[in-house]
This record gives structure tokens, C-alpha cells and sequence, in this order.
């Protein structure tokens, strides 16, 4: 079959910004000082998945953030993302359940972090509110990302062998939203972003994959909407 321009991966080019920018970014999205935020969370639940290869620390200023405005925000609690397991969904039941909680809960999922974020709302959706995506590939060509040869090799199975009997482009039940960006470098615009009918609100930013759960208007937008 002839690849299509959609199914391929972002240029070398902004590859090479990712990594150059990667450790300004990585310590700005754990280290970097609250986002003020302009609307009240009121005590809602949110629970923060990383991305690939990532732990809780990499999604500390967004979820501090949230904290800080009034919203409960979790991490997702269950170490460094090594990629989609065959028990992530009972795992994911047993963190949630920790949570004390009485009513369901918003996912922001951070590129993997976003795909496991969809396909448990999948699993339980009567746990779930809300999915927010940042930067992930749930859509068109699962090699349409400059990190699928390492995940093979970490997780063990091919990118479209996934352990879990999964579509990853069928929406979840609830209101999803997808959130990509042209300046990308390791996940292309179109897997990201979907077709109209794989999400509920496409929403385009202007940063790098790393910028996605570290840029202060970013996360700002990411509140809003889990308070809409």
C-alpha cells in the first residue's frame, strides 16, 4: 500500500526543534511556576495522563495549575507510561477508584496518554465526563508519529498489534476534545486532530508536542473547557 501524505510522521525538521527544545520544555511542563487561571473549578475531578515514556512529574504545572483554581486534579498514579499494557483498563479502574469522587471525572490524556484516556472512557464510560487529547495519535496511520519504532521496542508489540481489542479513531460517548498544533514534532497535525466525526471539537494550538501540557495559554483554554 502507498503511504499517504497524511500518514506520515512530522518533518525531520521539527523533529530537530522538538529535541533541541525538549529539556526547556520538559522542565518548564514540571517545574515551571502555577498558571493563573480565569475560571473556578468548584471542586471538579480531573485526572491527568502522561504521555509515553512520561510519569506524573512531566504534567506537574498543568495539574498544579488546576489545583490551584479550585479544581481536584489528579495524576494518574501509576508510574512512568510504558505504553498500553493488556490490563491498563483494570489498572486505570483501580487508580479511579482510589479517587474519592461522586460524580464522573474529566481525562486530560497527553499524546499515549490521550489515546488511553479515549479508549478507557470507551471502557467505562459511565466513570468519565469529559476527554481532553493533547498532541494524540488516535487517528489515521498508528507510524504517523516520530515515536513509534521506540515504542515497539519498549512495549513490546507492533504500533497496529495493540494488546487490546481497540479502534482508536471511534469516538468515546461523551463530549471529546481533540487538541493538536502544525509546530508538532512528533505527532502529525492529522492524527492528532482526527475527523470531524472522531471528536467532538478539534482545537488548534501553537507549540511543540512538549509545549502541549507546559504553555500558559494552553493550559488556560484546557480549564475552559473542562468548565464549559
Amino acid at each position: 500500500m502507498t503511504e499517504q501524505p497524511q500518514d506520515r510522521p512530522p518533518p525531520f525538521a521539527l523533529l530537530v526543534r522538538e529535541t533541541l527544545l525538549f529539556p526547556v520544555n520538559r522542565t518548564r511542563a514540571a517545574f515551571a511556576p502555577v498558571v493563573k487561571l480565569n475560571v473556578a473549578g468548584n471542586g471538579r475531578t480531573v485526572v491527568v495522563i502522561p504521555g509515553f515514556m512520561a510519569s506524573d512529574r512531566t504534567t506537574a504545572r498543568l495539574r498544579k495549575s488546576l489545583q490551584c483554581a479550585g479544581f481536584l486534579c489528579h495524576g494518574w498514579g501509576l508510574g512512568r507510561n510504558l505504553g498500553v499494557a493488556s490490563d491498563i483498563f483494570a489498572r486505570m479502574d483501580d487508580r479511579l477508584s482510589e479517587i474519592p469522587v461522586d460524580a464522573p471525572v474529566t481525562l486530560v490524556g497527553w499524546s499515549l496518554g490521550g489515546v488511553i484516556a479515549r479508549e478507557y472512557a470507551k471502557y467505562a464510560p459511565h466513570r468519565i465526563a469529559k476527554v481532553i487529547t493533547l498532541g494524540s495519535p488516535f487517528s489515521g496511520s498508528p507510524r504517523a508519529n516520530n515515536g513509534w519504532r521506540v515504542y515497539e521496542r519498549v512495549a513490546g508489540h507492533k504500533v497496529d498489534s495493540p494488546l487490546l481489542d481497540v479502534t482508536l479513531c471511534n469516538k468515546p460517548p461523551m463530549p471529546t476534545f481533540s487538541i493538536w498544533s502544525t509546530r508538532d514534532g512528533m505527532v502529525a497535525p492529522r492524527a492528532a486532530r482526527g475527523l470531524p466525526h472522531e471528536s467532538d471539537v478539534q482545537i488548534e494550538a501553537d507549540c511543540t508536542h512538549m509545549g502541549l501540557i507546559a504553555d500558559p495559554g494552553l493550559i488556560r483554554r484546557i480549564a475552559q473547557i473542562i468548565t464549559e
